[in-house]
């Protein structure tokens, strides 16, 4: 006698008759993180995004590296945001902090790594991920990606895909350390330009800079032609991200 096999229910049909509203509750919870979040960082534009590991200590020379560029771009009239953690985006922070315009950190509670940075003058705190990265992207003018692990590939994969599918306006995606990131530039040339993942131009989304000198430069050579403040059209992407 032929078996027969019963799909299992993938919808738990008690579900929709429960009445305690955790779920309702919880999408409020998260607009609410938006709307605090906006309302935080409203005035802090023009603003650069740094990314980069949690993990590098202070006698590291990417530490030093980090510092150096985050104290240029805050003399040059930028606020630098980063993860408000430690490493990095410790470097990051306090770089930012020593020059004229703001330290902003995105803070956010992690069971490890996280511990929120002493070099803030503008402190966010987030409980959800997407939040975060989010606010990130929505006023950010430009990205420096620093060595890190899978939490700054993350961040470079989101923000090259935003940039790349047109859901967010064309920016400076800097990444540096160029013996760091040799290999990941090389196999994405290998394999997603010639098996046709990505058009061979999608490599041009992003430029390898080690120079602090040169990446402020770079950065106001990009808006040296249309300046800081977005188009009608690009404010329209970054409110539909």
């Amino acid at each position: 006698m032929r078996q027969t096999h019963k799909i299992p229910e993938l919808i738990d049909p008690t579900a929709l008759y429960t009445t305690n509203g955790q779920e309702a509750w919880r999408v409020l919870g998260i607009m609410a993180e938006f709307a605090a979040a906006t309302t935080r960082l409203r005035g802090i534009r023009p603003a650069v995004s740094l990314f980069g590991s949690a993990r590098i200590k202070p006698e590291h020379p990417y530490y030093a590296a980090t510092r150096r560029i985050a104290r240029l771009l805050s003399d040059a009239g930028f606020s630098v945001i980063s993860g408000g953690g430690p490493g990095l985006m410790r470097a990051a922070n306090e770089g930012a902090q020593a020059g004229s315009s703001p330290a902003v950190g995105l803070n956010i509670a992690l069971p490890f790594e996280q511990s929120a940075n002493e070099f803030q003058d503008v402190s966010v705190e987030f409980r959800y991920f997407f939040t975060r990265k989010m606010m990130f992207a929505r006023f950010a003018s430009a990205y420096v990606i620093l060595p890190g692990g899978f939490g700054t590939l993350d961040e470079l994969g989101e923000v090259l895909t935003l940039v790349q599918t047109g859901k967010s306006r064309r920016i400076p995606i800097i990444l540096v350390g160029a013996s760091f990131w040799r290999g990941l530039l090389a196999w994405m040339e290998d394999r997603l330009v010639a098996e046709g993942m990505i058009d061979a131009t999608d490599m041009q989304l992003m430029q390898v800079i080690d120079d602090p000198e040169a990446i402020v430069e770079a950065i106001f050579a990009f808006y040296d032609s249309k300046g800081f403040v977005p188009t009608r059209e690009e404010r329209e992407k970054m409110l539909n991200l």
